[in-house]
């Protein structure tokens, strides 16, 4: 719910102290510079995130939908990194330490889900009987 607070909150600001909430320059501008589109996108995939972050909706939903739909925020991580990295023209630091820390993220979340696909499948290992 931060992130999509944050995000809101970056994208307000766009619209109304860059754009004064011209809708036809803003989406000009999603259009023309890509760094604009790759930001809007991952703001868009926040928001049913945000709609169904409450216990209703993952009562509704099912805890297996719910989740499914909540991995759209990797998604939406990757986006942000990609989006931060284009729109910084000269000092990459920040940007890529923010990938670089998102990398070292997910990298732990693949290893562990292969790690428990791995403990699954593996022959159980219990002492035999005589």
């Amino acid at each position: 719910m931060f992130a999509f607070f944050y995000v809101s909150l970056h994208f307000l600001i766009y619209i109304w102290l860059d754009k004064s909430f011209d809708l036809h320059e803003m989406f000009a501008d999603v259009l023309k510079r890509p760094f604009i589109t790759v930001g809007f996108a991952a703001f868009l995939l926040l928001i049913p995130l945000a709609l169904t972050s409450t216990a209703g909706w993952i009562r509704r939903l099912g805890g297996k939908r719910w989740q499914a739909l909540h991995r759209l925020i990797y998604v939406s991580a990757i986006l942000g990194v990609i989006h931060y990295l284009w729109l910084v023209k000269a000092d990459r630091k920040k940007p890529l330490e923010y990938g670089f820390i998102l990398a070292v993220l997910l990298g732990y979340r693949v290893a562990s889900w292969v790690g428990s696909k791995f403990a699954d499948s593996a022959p159980s290992k219990s002492p035999q009987r005589a």
